[in-house]
């Protein structure tokens, strides 16, 4: 008995110290984010080792980091307009769009409800998948972000690590290869291409748009305008 009481208490106490290290780990890793730009994400490190092991077609990714100051503004009310209207608004959850993928659950299919915040914390910090562990992580990791980081500086790691196509990653990547120019010129009608792809960048295409991506193009160009264009963003991208 005295035994399993030591082991016991090793246990509960190596699960302690393991817990409060990833605690303590996750919090300093998300503050020095905030100055520092990240060197990748654990969405590209999976992607290098699903080609190193065969799982995925060898490919050459692409991403390079651009400040914000470097990326068009019309760049940002896309992603803003096309994925989650009520950044600037909300702390790193839209409820109601959750209550509306629960009730929507079984009815049409798994409906997307995830916003910029936890799309950064999931892309940066965590792998794909459903599982409740996974949930968990983002989640937690979505309130770090949102506690440490001002809404810029949110949405300057999103349009960084994005996927705007298999292996292309960032904004000045996607620039570069799709339309031969920096990020901070793409145009209105560039930026809502490139927003158009982002619920399944590898399944839709920037440079050969099908009717669904041409539609979206649109759709976003008309929330652009109807959201108030950059002057919608203004407040939280004022250093």
């Amino acid at each position: 008995m005295n035994g399993l009481r030591l082991l016991l208490r090793r246990l509960w106490r190596a699960l302690f110290w393991t817990v409060l290290a990833f605690v303590l780990g996750s919090v300093l890793l998300v503050v020095a984010f905030r100055w520092v730009p990240p060197p990748t994400s654990a969405f590209i490190l999976a992607r290098h080792l699903d080609v190193m092991r065969g799982a995925a077609p060898a490919l050459k990714i692409r991403h390079q980091w651009v400040p914000r100051e470097r990326i068009a503004p019309a760049l940002l009310v896309a992603v803003v307009a096309a994925e989650d209207q009520l950044f600037p608004q909300h702390h790193g959850f839209d409820f109601k769009a959750i209550g509306k993928a629960l009730d929507e659950a079984g009815k049409r299919g798994p409906r997307g409800a995830s916003t910029i915040s936890q799309q950064v914390a999931k892309n940066l910090f965590l792998w794909s998948g459903r599982s409740w562990l996974r949930k968990g992580l983002e989640a937690w990791f979505t309130v770090l972000i949102e506690a440490a980081w001002p809404k810029r500086r949110i949405l300057e790691v999103y349009v960084n690590f994005a996927e705007f196509g298999d292996g292309i990653y960032g904004a000045q990547a996607a620039a570069r290869f799709y339309f031969a120019r920096d990020a901070g010129v793409l145009s209105n009608a560039q930026a809502a291409r490139l927003a158009a792809v982002l619920p399944s960048p590898r399944h839709y295409s920037v440079a050969r748009p099908g009717p669904y991506v041409l539609s979206r193009q649109r759709w976003i160009e008309r929330q652009m305008i109807q959201l108030g264009g950059q002057t919608y963003l203004a407040e939280i991208l004022r250093d």
